[in-house]
This record gives structure tokens, sequence and C-alpha cells, in this order.
């Protein structure tokens, strides 16, 4: 190996020598060229030309020791790079495999504690479910009871109410705690208790505008009512506040009532108060009820015109009433002093129209008595044509408001695409109105006219009686 390592040297050695000699001559001629040289120098001796070449064969070394080592170098840091990788790998895989060892045992162990769960609840998981049903119907019981407010005055800040138990109760995952068990008893046992109760305490209560609130002192009656400043009271379940009613009964018992209660500053003995077992849903209802203007309004103009015709009616006849009545007074007075006519009453002037006809034949006194008692008829009978009318009418003007409520039915069906109860309400209810009014106004009519009718033939009745006495006294004198 070391004759042909020295066989290699030699020969580079020898190329490198005849580089450098092809150079050299290459040179020479270049740099001669500008002008005509002395004779050429002697060529420089072999042994420089060796020297060179060992010198430059030993740099050469030296550089391929200096790559070597470079190279080595960076093979042992690849090498220890990975080594380190194997590790950590090998490290990985044994943890991987301790894992996979422990998550199987912790299933089958999850496994065994899932069964054992199962065995030791026993009837507690039907109790679960019985506790989640009870908790819901209870949210919903409560969340509309007035008691919220007085116990909201007590709660501290940050504290759980009622409420929020119930509703994080029924919509548990899990099988409660005792404490929290206890707890529902307890919540349920205090609103039986004061369902019972007549409590009189300080709350803020909305005011109709929805923003202010005023500190009122309430009287609460169990969870139905609830007084405060000589008014109604609701309870708002989305405020979870107290609220004054947007209009108050008009009803002097009802008004009474609050009075009575908010009045009795003892706290003590029985008294009489108006409740509503619906917890103020019946309350609410019943105040929103229209009155009678307000009924008339929701219908059409046909109402109005309803109502005109009744009142011209009712008018009418009332003060035919009064002119029947003082007339047969009148005449009836009368009667009792026939020798003495007076021109103020129907009778009276019926004998004032025969007198100086003492002359006359029988047959134009009888046309004189005729005269006078068709001139009276008009008088008596007044009115009744129109009221017979009005009668007649009522009915038909009621019927034309029922079809104009019908078309606002028919019409928010159509728009809406859809038989909605309260959509229709409105039609309905106008065409309901207009029924009622038109029936209202005839049947009291009817009555009054059929009272001015009998009125009327009770006066007409004793004119005739005595213009038939007072033509039969004439015939006997002729």
């Amino acid at each position: 190996m070391l004759r042909n390592l020295n066989l290699k040297q030699v020969v580079a050695s020898a190329i490198l020598c005849c580089l450098s000699c092809i150079s050299l001559a290459a040179e020479a001629p270049a740099a001669a060229a500008p002008a005509p040289a002395p004779a050429a120098a002697p060529a420089p001796a072999f042994p420089d030309l060796l020297a060179r070449v060992r010198a430059e064969r030993t740099a050469i070394q030296a550089i391929s020791k200096e790559r070597e080592a470079r190279f080595r170098s960076a093979m042992e840091d690849q090498r220890k790079l990975n080594a380190d990788a194997q590790q950590r790998r090998n490290a990985a895989e044994a943890r991987t495999n301790r894992l996979d060892g422990e998550f199987a045992a912790n299933e089958k162990r999850i496994d065994e504690l899932n069964a054992l769960l199962t065995v030791n609840q026993g009837n507690l998981g039907e109790l679960f479910g019985v506790t989640r049903q009870i908790a819901a119907d209870a949210l919903g019981q409560l969340s509309s009871s007035l008691n919220n407010v007085q116990l909201a005055n007590g709660l501290g800040a940050g504290a759980e109410n009622r409420l929020e138990f119930m509703r994080r109760m029924s919509a548990a995952s899990e099988l409660p705690n005792i404490l929290d068990l206890e707890r529902m008893w307890l919540e349920l046992m205090t609103e039986m208790k004061m369902d019972s109760e007549v409590a009189r305490f300080t709350t803020p209560v909305l005011q109709n505008d929805g923003i202010t609130s005023n500190p009122t002192e309430v009287v609460r009656i169990g969870s139905f009512m609830a007084y405060g400043n000589n008014e109604y009271l609701v309870y708002l379940p989305s405020e979870e506040s107290l609220s004054q009613l947007t209009r108050q009964p008009a009803e002097a018992e009802l008004m009474q009532s609050v009075r009575d209660v908010l009045g009795n500053t003892s706290g003590s003995g029985y008294m009489p108060a108006i409740v509503d077992p619906a917890r103020g849903a019946l309350l609410s209802m019943y105040v929103e009820r229209p009155d009678f203007i307000e009924r008339i309004e929701e219908g059409e103009k046909v109402n109005y015109v309803i109502v005109g015709v009744g009142f011209l009616g009712v008018f009418a006849a009332l003060f035919q009433y009064v002119y029947l009545i003082v007339a047969k007074v009148n005449v009836a007075a009368q009667v009792k002093k026939m020798s003495s006519p007076s021109n103020g009453n129907a009778l009276g002037r019926l004998l004032l129209s025969v007198q100086g006809t003492e002359k006359d034949s029988p047959e134009v006194v009888e046309l004189r008595i005729s005269e006078a008692v068709l001139r009276e008829i008009p008088k008596l009978e007044r009115f009744q044509s129109f009221l017979r009318l009005a009668v007649s009418a009522g009915p038909l003007l009621g019927l034309i408001g029922t079809v104009i409520g019908m078309i606002i039915t028919f019409e928010s069906i159509t728009a809406s695409g859809s038989s909605d109860p309260k959509l229709m309400a409105q039609g309905i209810g106008a065409a309901m109105i207009a029924t009622v009014l038109g029936l209202g106004i005839a049947i009291p009519l009817l009555f009054l006219n059929a009272g001015l009718v009998s009125l009327s033939k009770s006066v007409i009745h004793v004119l005739e009686e005595e213009s038939t006495s007072l033509l039969a006294k004439r015939l006997q004198q002729h």
C-alpha cells in the first residue's frame, strides 16, 4: 500500500512539474513581445521545481487532513443525534405501552365501579327522577307566586334564590345531595306556610310607566292578592316585582275591600277581602274588560247610529210619558168639574168646542165634537210611529253591524292565512256588539211604546166617552 501511495505521489509531482514548465514557456514569449531583449537567462534548476512541488503537496495534505477532521466531527455529531433520537423513541414507546396498560386498567375499573354504583343506588335512581319532576313542577308554581317579592327582600347579595335553586334542581344531571333535598322540602313548606298568611311589608312597586319604582307599603294575602296605596297590585314574573294594574276596577265593592284591608292597622281579627284564586290572572282579565263606551268604539260607525236611534227613542218616549201622565191627570180632574171646562186639558177643550151650539142641529154638534177629538188624538199618539220604526230598525241595524264584523273577521283570516282565534276575536266581537246593541234598543223601546199606547188609549177612551155623553144630551134636548 505504501508503494502504491508513493507511486501516486510521484505521478502527481511529475504532472505538477509539466504544468509549471508549460506556464513558464507561455509567459516567456508574452513578456518578450514588446521589444527585443538580450539573450534568455538559463532555465531554473530542477531542485527548485521539486521544492515547489513538495511545498504544494504539503499544503494539499494539510487541507485534506483539516477537511477529513471536519467530516469526522460532523459524522460524530450525527451519530450522537441519532443515538439520542433512538433513545427518545424507545422511551416514548415504553411510556405509550405503560399508558395503554393504565388506560385499559382504568376502563375496567370504571366499568366495575359503574356496576357497583348501579347496584348500590337501588331506588335512588327513581328518587332522582321524582326529584327532578317535583323541582320542575315547583318551579312553574313558584314562578308566578308573589311571595317571591317578600322573600327577595331578606335575601343576601349573591345568594341563590329559590327560583334559581329549583331551576338548577330540575336540570340536574346527577343525584342531588342531602342538603339540596332538605332545601327543596324547606322551600315547598315555606310556600305552603306563606299561602296561609296575611303579611304587611314595604317593597318597590313598578309604576304604570314601566320604569319608575316607588317604595310602597304592601299587604299580601297569601300568594293570591296584593294591595298597596289603595290599589290592587299584580306580580310580574319577568321582573320579579309587584306592579300597578294598568286600570283599577271601577266597582265600589272591590275598592272598598282594598280600603278595608289597608286600613286594618291592628293586624288581627277577621275581615272580608276579595282574592283571586288564579293568583292575579282573573283580576287582570277583569280589569281589561272594556266598558260600555269602549265596546261601542270597538265596533264600526253603525254602532253610533244604533245608539243614536236608541237615545232618540228613549228621549221621545220619556217626553211623551210625561205629557200623557199630565194629560190623564188633568182630564180626570176635568171629569169631576164638567160644568167649568178649562182650556188646559183635552176634555176641557172638547167641552169648550161645543159651547154656544145650543141652536145647532145634533149633526153639527157631532161634527164639532169629532173635530175636537181628532184635534187631540195626534198629540196623544205622538212619537208612537217613530218608536215602532225604531223597534223594527234596531235589529236590522244590528244585522248590518254583524255583517261588517264578519267582513273584518274574513279579512283578518285572509291577511294572516290562518284561523287564529286572537285575530278573529276583534271582528267577531264587533259583530256581536252590534247585534246586542240592536236588540238592546229594540226591546226597551218595544215596552216603552206599549206603555205609551196604553196611556194614550186610556185618555182617548175618556174623550170618546164624554163626547158620546155630550152628543146624547143634545139629542135629548132636541
